[in-house]
């Protein structure tokens, strides 16, 4: 592994809760912004006015310097002071903590460990620069009191072996194993990417996972969905918002900050501005044709994990490795097809058999062609019956014959061929933010443009989520014959039928589901990200397997 940067003394304090959590924010470069995290933030931000650095501490005779970065080589670490007061010749130097002391049976109030930890190594970096601490204290925030720290030798030299051990940890390049049943990892902001119980489920270090745990809480990524479709649209930045503008007059307004994503249609325009302003908050601009074809993605640099794509690389070049994943994938589209004519169909008993020992073969197919095969056969069985599923006006106003695509010949054809493209583009996005390359599948074959692992990802949720919308939106009576374009080049959705698919969408994705292994109540937004999180492992060699999504 290449030498290390030199180690944010911040990480010190990460490493002395969690060495997992130190490992994922200063390694793996996987930081999730939270309430807490937002709130110690803004208190920084309030607290620090930069002085100039350590020539400032030398030469200036203020009574208070702050936000002072220093750095040592000989303890590989830095940092940045948050304030060295100068009083009656003592120096003393504070950090600012925006939750509260420890308290003992008594009462006492002290400082926490890790915090004084993080003081401790401020003190160090001061004292390698000639300067000497006479007191130090943390200023909680939430209680608004001064906790004085005595920094002593013993102290320092227990600092300067975590700093050891973590440094240790990180050029082992091997991230440590997750809490187990740990209170700390439920107020951790790294707890939606880290995932200890399930990890430890995937790595086959639990046999199983009690149930009715608490499912999995989400990263901070329920803002809203910016749909744009005219193509006289203009998209920029004023200040700290997007704006959508039509013939120069603004007409919507969203703060950065609430945004998820951006998707566009057609050809609408966009600032270099807003695109760099989203870029930096790693908020997608999706780009769609106006057939609704997913053409590409506009975002920021996407997370390191070099050593999950270099498995993935491995896995590609490995028939019997690429199988593991491929023929669970293919048992739970199987099964979510079969479970899917069940509740919504009228087919035979023998279909359903058929579908069930197509599914169960899939464990013994020896080779990718013969699980193809297997997919294909089911595939021919689901879309056939796939008009038993449509109900009333809906079954007597539309006609299926089976699938057909590029570009879709009937309004079904043309819903099927959009949700799956948008299940497409959303699976791509996920693959990309846990870092993985979405663009070398174990199933599909890679071939320019073709987001082939996303391809391979979806198949599980095709019919429970992207068939799903379809049908809602006919059985429901959402959408009918005139919100469809019909041309000589196949039919398309209008900007209504769009609407309306699009509210559709929404209200799926926000629907639940229980976990087949976890048995808790998870959204299936959210699970996209569960999966491609449990994928990321598999790849990078901490999972035994992977597990897919049925339902029953």
């Amino acid at each position: 592994m290449n030498e290390l940067p030199l180690m944010p003394v911040r990480r010190l304090h990460n490493y002395l809760y969690c060495p997992r959590l130190f490992y994922l924010q200063w390694v793996e470069e996987l930081f999730v912004e939270n309430a807490d995290t937002a709130s110690g933030s803004a208190l920084h931000k309030r607290v620090d006015a930069p002085s100039h650095g350590v020539e400032a501490i030398e030469l200036d005779e203020r009574e208070k310097l702050r936000s002072v970065s220093l750095s040592s080589e000989i303890l590989k670490i830095t940092g940045k002071i948050d304030l060295l007061e100068t009083r009656d010749n003592q120096k003393t130097l504070l950090d600012y903590k925006r939750g509260s002391p420890s308290v003992d049976d008594l009462g006492n109030e002290s400082a926490k460990d890790n915090d004084a930890m993080q003081l401790t190594a401020y003190a160090l970096l001061l004292e390698e620069h000639g300067i000497q601490v006479d007191n130090a204290a943390i200023y909680y925030a939430a209680v608004k009191k001064r906790i004085s720290v005595a920094i002593d030798t013993a102290l320092k030299e227990r600092c300067i072996q975590f700093i050891k051990e973590a440094l240790e940890i990180a050029a082992k390049g091997k991230c440590p194993p997750s809490l187990e049943n740990d209170s700390r990892c439920f107020s951790c902001s790294a707890y939606p990417v880290c995932l200890p119980n399930e990890s430890s489920f995937w790595a086959g270090q639990l046999p199983e996972i009690p149930k009715h745990t608490q499912a999995p809480r989400p990263p901070l990524d329920h803002g809203e969905i910016i749909i744009v479709q005219n193509n006289a649209a203009y998209v920029g930045r004023k200040g700290g918002e997007i704006t959508v503008s039509l013939e120069k007059e603004i007409v919507t307004r969203h703060p950065i900050e609430q945004i998820q994503a951006i998707y566009l249609y057609g050809t609408p325009q966009v600032s270099t501005q807003a695109l760099q302003s989203l870029m930096e908050k790693n908020i997608p601009v999706s780009h769609f044709s106006a057939a609704g074809r997913f053409l590409g993605m506009t975002s920021g640099l996407p997370t390191s994990g070099v050593d999950a794509r270099m498995g993935q690389y491995r896995i590609f070049s490995e028939s019997a490795h690429r199988l593991i994943p491929a023929r669970e994938i293919i048992r739970c589209k199987i099964n979510n097809q079969r479970v899917m004519l069940m509740r919504n169909g009228d087919v035979p008993d023998g279909i359903l058999k058929q579908l069930a020992t197509l599914r169960d073969s899939t464990a013994e197919a020896s080779d990718m062609d013969q699980l193809r095969g297997l997919e294909g056969m089911a595939a021919n069985l689901y879309f056939a019956h796939f008009v038993t599923m449509l109900k009333g006006s809906a079954f007597e106003t539309f006609d299926f014959e089976g699938r057909n695509r590029r570009p879709p010949k009937d309004p079904i054809n043309c819903l099927l061929s959009m949700a799956y493209s948008i299940l497409s583009k959303e699976l791509t996005g996920f693959l990309s933010t846990v870092g993985l390359d979405p663009f070398l599948g174990f199933m599909h074959q890679p071939r320019y443009g073709r987001a082939a692992l996303a391809l391979d990802m979806m198949e599980e949720f095709r019919p429970l989520v992207a068939d799903s919308v379809v049908l809602s939106l006919l059985n429901r009576g959402e959408i009918t014959k005139t919100d469809f374009a019909y041309t000589s080049q196949g039919v398309m959705l209008n900007d209504a039928g769009r609407r309306a698919f699009w509210n559709a969408w929404a209200r799926r994705l926000d629907a639940e589901l229980t976990h087949p292994q976890f048995d808790y109540k998870i959204s299936y937004r959210r699970t996209f990200d569960v999966q491609c999180r449990q994928l990321w492992r598999f790849c990078r060699g901490e999972a035994a397997r992977y597990y897919g999504i049925t339902t029953r």
